[in-house]
Order: C-alpha cells, then structure tokens, then sequence
C-alpha cells in the first residue's frame, strides 16, 4: 500500500461519504419524477420507464467489483475522480436528453461512473480510517448511501416542482464540489499487489443473468408470461448465470471469488443484503406511486410526505451502533427487517381511496426507516469481518453488488404484480398483495439474519487463500 499523507481523517470520510451520497441517491431520486417524466414522453408506461431505475442499477450491480480491481491497479483516488467526472457528465446529459430510451442509456453511463467511484470510495475509507476507528467509519459511510437511497424522493419532489430535468442536474455542482475537494483532501492510495486481469467474461455474463432475469419479469405481465420472450428470458438467464459461476471457478482473478462463500458470516450478508434490498427497493416506489397516482399528490407534496422514514434512518444506525456491544448483529439486522414488513403489511390492511396518510401510510415509513437504519449500516460493515485483510474490501464491493442485485429484483417483482392500474379498484387489489409480498421477503430476511453474525471472530479466514490479494477496493 501507499503511504498516507497526514490527513483528516474525519474530513477524507465527509468528501468520501459524499459521493457515496451521490451515487445512491440516484438510484432512488428519480423515483418521484417518474409521472412527470412519462407524461414529457408521451405517457409512457409504469413497465418503459422502470428501466430508468432498473438500467442503471443492473450495470451499477454488475461492475462494483470489477471497478474495484481497476482501482486497485491504477489507483483509488485516480480511480475515484474519474468515477466522479463521468457520473456528472452523465447526469448533464440525463438532464438535456429529450427521450427515454435515451435517458436510459445516459443513466447506464451514469452507473459506469458510480460503479468507478463507489468501491474506490469504500478502499479510500478503510485505507485512510485509524485502525481503532475503521468499523465505525465504514457504518458511516454505508449509512450516508442508506440515508440518501431513502431522501431520494424528499429531494426529488423539491426538484421536480421546476422540472424533472433538475433531478439529474443538481449533480452537476455537486459532483465538481467532489471532484476539486477530492483533488485537495484525499491522499494516493492503491494496492500494488493487483497484478491479474479481472473476468471480463464473468462481469459480461453477470449483466446479461440479471438483464435478462430483468426484462422477464418486468415485461411478463405486458407480453404475457406464457409468451415466447418471457421463457427465452428465462433461459438466457439459466445461460448467463451458469457461464458465470463456471468462469468465477475457473478465472485466477474472478468477479466473485467462490472461495468466499465458505465464509459463513459473508455469505448470509449477502444473502440478508440481497432480500432486505428487496422490500427496501420496492417499498419506497410503491409508496411513491400511490401517494401521486392513487391519492394525487404533487411532487413535492409527495417528497415531504415520505420524509419522516429517512429521518429515522440516522437515529437508529446510532442506535444499532450502540446495540452491537450487547445484542449479535444478526439479531439487530433481524429486528430491522421485521420492522420494515411490519410497515409494509399495515398500510396493506389500512390504506384506502381517501387519503389517511397519518393512521396508513406514516406508521410504514416511521417502522421502514427505522428498519433501514438498524439493518443495511449493519449489514454492510459486518460482511467482512471474518475475511483476511486482503479480501475484505473486495468483500465489501459483493455485499454491495448483492444490495443492488435486490434493488432490481425488487423494482421488477413490484412492477410485475402490479402491471398499469388505471382506477383506484385495480390499484388496491394488485397494490396489496405487493405489499404483501414485500413484507413476506422482509420476514425472510429476518429469519436469514441472524446465521450472519460471526460464532468465533477469524474462524472461517483460514478458507480463503490470501497468495492472490485482491486488495482493498
């Protein structure tokens, strides 16, 4: 490893923070732009415009790992400013584009840019951490991607009330802001012990899996799921993913490191992550949705009335935080995620037609948050914490590609049962039993939490062969 210039610590981890602020917010940002964005194209339909989320997160899912070797070998901080660079040019040409598709394939040039910046963010935290501090900061910088994947739609309804094309735009001032104090604050850092190419084969098969896993259950409802498509679908992702396990297992420097698995804690914090992220994904769009389509709501309305869930995010990561010494994370991560269902499964019981946002929809997003805050931070600092030194961050680029592999599941599966209702009738009866369905997998990840807390710190290490570092991303 480099040499670390005598930096601030505290004031490396707010620049660092900040974009991992960035790129997650931008998953969910748009999410309250959706009607005014489909109505600019033409009325669009709810199944179009979810690739706007769905592009960018595939691509974003697909490559964190992948980004986070060439960090290594060219640099986290170089790696980092062009992540940054490309993210705000993209998110420019987002704002002037004057179709969907083409919208679609600006935010997958956006997701390439976040991919770059995301784990050379998390490499430059750890890196730059004191060693005494280091799992504090890394809940922090998890905590601050939680926070702004749920204040997506808060500031999102603040933009779009002067144009949807301002959601992509304010990341224009901000992402220079990043650039020029990452340029001033943030030291060298890189892995010298990065030395193979990456499996480019294995990244391209993971795209094309989740693509086509993807496109299958978004479009089932519209193609119908008896329609030639959808099966090819199926079949190309049974490809894509078995090509995919067969290269990680044979490739010296593999997208997913199989030998990983063994680790018990890593892998149920990949499995928590990947069903938590679920619920998480799909709730936020759905409130969204019902709040605009079904009860009217304009966008900034929309914003403020589902701002009391991210402000529960915070609170409760400090508090899991504090829990830890007593309670096993599996057990804090479990009791989130059974918050979140619990939400979701009471505004299924009690949502109607006439707005009652107080008795409905409030307690979900007040129980959601906090489910937010005690899980996700939680989830993604103890992912790695029975992992040798040298595969922990790359670790950590896996815990996070599963959170978004569980976002685009999320996003489809919500969109598959509900399809396009046009009268509040067809609303309520698709919209609860995804509601339904949300908060049954949150009660599966709750039953899966509890199998990632670590029985003896170090125990599994031994499994994993440290002769090939892959370094800290």
């Amino acid at each position: 490893m480099t040499s670390r210039p005598k930096r601030n610590p505290h004031v490396v981890l707010l620049v660092l923070s900040l974009a991992a602020f960035m790129a997650s917010l931008d998953v969910f940002i748009v999410n309250v732009a959706f009607e005014d964005i489909g109505r600019d194209f033409g009325g669009m339909r709810l199944s179009d415009l979810s690739w706007i989320l769905n592009a960018y997160t595939i691509i974003y899912a697909a490559l964190l790992v992948p980004a986070g070797w060439i960090a290594d070998r060219l640099g986290r901080k170089v790696v980092f400013i062009v992540g940054l660079g490309l993210f705000t040019a993209a998110s420019a040409a987002c704002a002037a584009t004057y179709s969907v598709w083409w919208l679609v394939a600006f935010r997958v040039i956006q997701s390439i840019g976040a991919a770059l910046l995301t784990p050379s963010s998390l490499g430059l935290v750890i890196e730059t951490a004191p060693a005494q501090h280091r799992v504090r900061s890394v809940r922090i910088w998890a905590a601050s991607g939680a926070f702004a994947a749920a204040l997506g739609p808060v500031v999102g309804g603040l933009l779009v009330e002067a144009s949807w094309r301002w959601v992509f735009l304010v990341n224009v001032p901000v992402g220079v802001a990043a650039i020029i104090a990452t340029a001033l604050i943030v030291p060298l850092s890189r892995n010298e012990s990065a030395k193979r190419l990456p499996d480019a084969l294995g990244a391209i098969l993971l795209i094309v899996a989740v693509g086509a896993l993807t496109l299958g259950l978004v479009q089932g409802a519209d193609w119908g799921w008896t329609d030639p498509r959808i099966y090819t679908a199926w079949v190309i992702t049974l490809v894509a993913l078995s090509g995919f396990l067969i290269s990680s297992a044979r490739h010296p420097a593999p997208v997913i490191n199989l030998a990983l698995l063994k680790v018990r804690t890593f892998t149920w914090s990949n499995v928590t992550a990947l069903l938590f992220s679920v619920p998480f994904a799909a709730s936020l769009l759905s409130n969204i949705l019902w709040l605009q389509q079904v009860w009217h709501y304009s966008a900034i309305k929309t914003g403020f009335a589902v701002a009391p869930g991210p402000a529960m995010v915070p609170l409760f990561t400090v508090i899991a935080h504090r829990f830890t010494r007593r309670v096993p994370v599996g057990y804090l991560v479990a009791a989130g995620s059974l918050m979140f269902s619990i939400g979701c499964f009471y505004t299924s019981l009690t949502i109607t037609a006439d707005p009652n946002y107080t008795t409905s929809l409030l307690p979900n997003l007040l129980f959601g948050g906090a489910g937010v805050g005690l899980a996700l931070p939680a989830i993604l600092s103890s992912a790695t914490v029975d992992l040798p030194p040298a595969e922990s961050a790359t670790g950590s680029a896996v815990v996070n590609m599963s959170r978004q592999l569980g976002t685009v599941l999320g996003i489809s599966i919500f969109v598959a049962i509900v399809g396009n209702p046009a009268t509040y009738g067809a609303a309520l009866s698709v919209f609860q039993p995804a509601w339904w369905t949300l908060a049954a997998v949150g009660v599966l990840a709750a039953a899966m939490a509890p199998a990632m807390t670590p029985k003896v710190r170090g125990e599994s290490k031994s499994h994993i062969s440290t002769t090939t570092s892959r370094g800290a991303i």
